[in-house]
């Protein structure tokens, strides 16, 4: 099926989706300076630019959203319209995510992804046990951990 918009509109339309400051985003960063963390945005020199680094953990944290990032949840549902295009590019939000996610843990740096589900829609977390959780996975977690679990 061909695009219902010219070139120029479909480029204005997808360059209005935020990458960053989103508002899932923002409420992580919100909490976690509230409970005392501080920490670095979009550090460019990282492979990914994550959304959240703390330096002092070796951490690093990517608030993805579940459309974007192809998450197996409730939230996530393939377009019903353009769909081989839509399974080529979410697809390969997903391969881009893996590579990005595997380099910073060969450099040393321990990954978490707060999935957008984990702050909104009804299945989300509680916010006390979101920032608890995360804080319990700054100061003694493991290489890799996500929010809700998988």
């Amino acid at each position: 099926m061909t695009d219902v918009h010219s070139t120029a509109v479909r480029s204005k339309n997808m360059a209005a989706v935020k990458g960053r400051n989103t508002r899932p985003e923002m409420l992580v960063r919100r909490a976690l300076h509230s409970a005392g963390f501080r920490y670095r945005l979009h550090v460019a020199n990282l492979p990914g630019k994550p959304d959240l680094v703390f330096p002092r953990y070796k951490a690093v944290i990517f608030v993805q959203g579940c459309f974007w990032h192809q998450h197996q949840c409730a939230m996530f549902h393939w377009p019903k319209t353009r769909t081989e295009w839509w399974r080529q590019k979410i697809s390969a939000n997903r391969k881009h995510d893996e590579a990005m996610q595997d380099k910073l843990r060969e450099l040393g740096w321990r990954v978490m992804l707060v999935w957008e589900c984990a702050l909104k829609g009804k299945n989300k977390m509680p916010p006390d046990q979101l920032i608890a959780d995360i804080s319990h996975w700054l100061r003694n977690g493991t290489s890799f951990a996500e929010l809700p679990e998988a």
